[in-house]
């Protein structure tokens, strides 16, 4: 057994530079110096947990070009590291639990290939991508909260002409600041100050006054010379932002609506456009970029905000929470492919629903250097904590970050999903090897609830392997589906600084299937221009938790869907509008913190390197062994079931046959109905996983390129300098 595990991780291992990137990549031929040919065909994943996977995967081997193949199938378990970027994952180890090649009797022959590419094999890897494992995965496997989330409808306002809501941390909070010499709201994204008695905010590149920050609001076509000033600034960093260019969008004058309280803003270009759904008794507003429904048959009014339904007998409500089970069942059967078809993530049984919650529980992974990687905490005066309820932590209340105290009296602090680690509250600080003992236990009525999705996998005296999963950003599995935020508002920090706290609401939160969840702000996309001022986004990202400022997903009134063929869009927007500090991975120029992001191209592999061997562009390792595509006229359509036994589909006849090693043929598979519904629904899989690869190819932009973030704890908007006195505004706690 031994020699057939040994041989079998070669095999898997020799894929080091195969990505995974549509069907036509799967199987691959591996010619060995001795003359035989291995084939490795698509590995089939089960199950993971944080940094691991355990899957299965056939394989066969042929002596000579003109020997039968003999088939055979390997079970492994595989560490991961991840890049969510490029939606790849790279096996840095594998353990092969088991191996079975029925029928084989020439164990000297298989122990000679072994000794034979058992040199090599430890400095190769083996990448796949996140929608093969997203799709191969069994459902059951995927786990779900059962901490309590608050569905409470928020404020839903509905507009029928181009409207802007301006989100406030409860009633203004006025502070002097001194780079404006003016008084400023502190608890906004937006810029707000006064200049005599007149209020002014610039909000989606256009300015606005009022005499009063909560309403009244009117552009403002005749600016001072100190908005002139503010302005020339804020359009300097525009250009900055946008990479050097010039921002062509063209600004659009909207009416103003102040909240004070959890908001939701619907709006429509005009009164609601009704269409329908095919086949289901549906009807959508096509002229808005909200998620507005109508169910014909109760009459009923359905929205999707931050991944939670809301009923109401129309569309000015009044709104009741609707769990995402309980819909009528026409939302399910709305088709993929169809212009509405990015909510079935949100409706409870459906493959996207399901692929969704296994997404969001991939970690993305990274190796911290101890020796680099520093911390800087800061507090509004002398630190307070307070306990955190049902666990043996504490919480520091005017903390810049999330800064813990465990029983122990040591410290724990989080910044861009790195944990570390104190004997006093001010430091220093290093690198932790272990989190908080009861961080699992933060309920979601906590601030710092998103702390218990940052994990540390494993640490040497060197380095900490470190990982967080898309509840650190906010996304959460519940129940069934998946959403935004825990909807639990938290009380800020107001002091000489004002520290924010994440929020659920005001945003537009969206899901993505490709990028996870990202703000939308309706009609007036001008996300580029919320609180530019002071060295930096003045708010933005960090306004409400960990420091990912993305720009709405799609353009407004879209057409297209996100998940089969069909009438596909980019759900990027139409302005040439670049966010520098976007990112799907928060590690990503973190100095001392490495992670691997993953080319998922073909053309990658000439610039590939194994060792010290360079892989030219006609996959060489060496003279002797070569990886390359399945020249052998053999398809992907070979499967390996969970007995380890081999089968191939039939596309004439769509029917199972399995492969007897004895015969060297194919024969009928069994009428095992069991058997066969697995079978035929890792077929399903894989055929999903290829269709959802072919669509991420499509619709993201720029997808191989990592689009850089700030080093280090800048990677959250910028703080103002302590000279700004009260008015400074450092990265707040929810970045952590």
């Amino acid at each position: 057994m031994k020699a057939k595990v040994c041989l079998l991780t070669t095999v898997l291992l020799l894929t080091a530079f195969i990505t995974v990137n549509a069907q036509s990549f799967w199987p691959k031929d591996v010619k060995l110096s001795s003359g035989v040919t291995v084939t490795i065909y698509e590995p089939q994943p089960e199950s993971f947990s944080g940094n691991k996977i355990t899957g299965r995967a056939a394989v066969s081997f042929r002596k000579t070009a003109k020997a039968e193949p003999i088939f055979g199938a390997i079970f492994y378990t595989a560490i991961i590291t991840t890049d969510k970027n490029n939606r790849m994952a790279e096996l840095d180890s594998l353990d092969i639990t088991n191996a079975k090649f029925t029928g084989v009797d020439d164990q000297a022959q298989i122990d000679q290939m072994v000794t034979a590419i058992e040199k090599e094999a430890p400095r190769w890897d083996l990448k796949i991508s996140l929608d093969a494992l997203i799709t191969s995965i069994k459902k059951d496997n995927n786990s779900s909260t059962n901490d309590q989330f608050k569905n409470d409808p928020p404020k839903i306002i509905y507009r029928t002409k181009p409207t802007t809501l301006v989100v406030l941390d409860g009633d203004p909070k006025i502070q002097k600041d001194k780079d404006l010499d003016a008084d400023k709201v502190v608890n906004s994204p937006n810029l707000i100050f006064k200049e005599g008695s007149q209020w002014n905010m610039y909000v989606g590149g256009i300015w606005y006054k009022s005499s009063s920050v909560k309403e009244g609001w009117k552009q403002n076509t005749s600016l001072s010379a100190k908005l002139k000033s503010v302005n020339d600034q804020i359009k300097k960093q525009e250009k900055e932002n946008n990479g050097g260019k010039e921002v062509t969008e063209k600004p659009i004058v909207t009416d103003i609506v102040v909240a004070t309280e959890p908001t939701e803003l619907l709006q429509s270009k005009g009164e609601a456009d009704y269409k329908t759904i095919q086949n289901t008794s549906l009807l959508y507003v096509s002229n808005t970029s909200n998620e507005i429904f109508k169910d014909i048959n109760s009459q009923k009014t359905y929205v999707l905000l931050a991944g939670r339904w809301y009923a109401a007998p129309n569309i000015n409500g009044p709104w009741a929470y609707i769990a995402a089970d309980k819909l009528p069942a026409d939302f399910a059967k709305i088709p993929e492919g169809s212009d509405k078809d990015g909510v079935l993530a949100s409706v409870a049984g459906t493959d996207a629903a399901e692929e969704a919650k296994i997404d969001a529980e991939i970690p993305q992974t990274a190796k911290v250097d101890k020796k680099t990687v520093t911390v800087k905490v800061e507090y509004d005066g002398t630190p307070k904590f307070k306990a955190i309820e049902g666990t043996s932590l504490q919480l520091a209340e005017n903390s810049n970050l999330t800064v813990m105290i465990d029983p122990a009296g040591r410290y724990f602090a989080l910044d861009n999903g790195i944990w570390f680690v104190s004997k006093n509250a001010t430091g220093p600080w290093e690198v932790a090897n272990e989190r908080p003992k009861d961080v699992e236990k933060i309920p979601a009525s906590s601030p710092a609830y998103n702390s218990k999705y940052v994990y540390i996998y494993d640490n040497t005296p060197d380095y900490v392997y470190v990982g967080y999963t898309a509840g650190y950003m906010g996304g959460y599995v519940y129940g069934p589906t998946i959403v935004y935020g825990t909807g639990f508002y938290y009380n800020p920090w107001y002091g000489a600084v004002y520290y924010p706290r994440p929020v659920t609401w005001g945003f537009g939160f969206s899901y993505n299937p490709w990028t996870g969840w990202s703000m939308g702000f309706s009609v007036n996309y001008g996300f580029m221009h919320v609180g530019f001022y002071g060295g930096g986004y003045h708010g933005g990202g960090c306004w409400f938790g960990p420091p990912m400022y993305r720009p709405p997903y799609r353009p407004p009134y879209h057409g297209g869907g996100y998940y089969g063929g069909g009438n596909h869009v980019n759900h990027y927007g139409n302005t040439n509008i670049t966010i520098n500090n976007n990112t799907n991975n928060i590690y990503n120029n973190h100095k001392g913190v490495t992670t691997k992001n993953i080319d998922r191209s073909k053309n990658n592999i000439s610039n590939s390197k194994i060792g010290n061997n360079n892989i030219s562009g006609n996959n060489k390792i060496n003279s002797n062994n070569k990886v390359g595509n399945n020249t052998n006229g053999n398809k992907n359509n070979v499967f390996a079931d969970k007995d380890g036994s081999v089968f191939q589909k039939d596309a004439k006849t769509n029917n199972w046959n399995a492969r007897d090693n004895k015969t060297n043929s194919w024969k009928p598979a069994a009428n095992d109905a069991n058997k066969l519904s697995d079978l035929n629904n890792q077929q399903k899989a894989r055929d999903r996983s290829n269709t959802r690869e072919n669509n991420f190819n499509r619709d993201v932009p720029n997808k191989t390129q990592s689009r850089p973030a700030p080093s280090s704890r800048s990677s959250a908007p910028a703080a103002r300098p302590a000279s700004s006195g009260a008015s400074a505004r450092p990265a707040p706690r929810g970045k952590g």
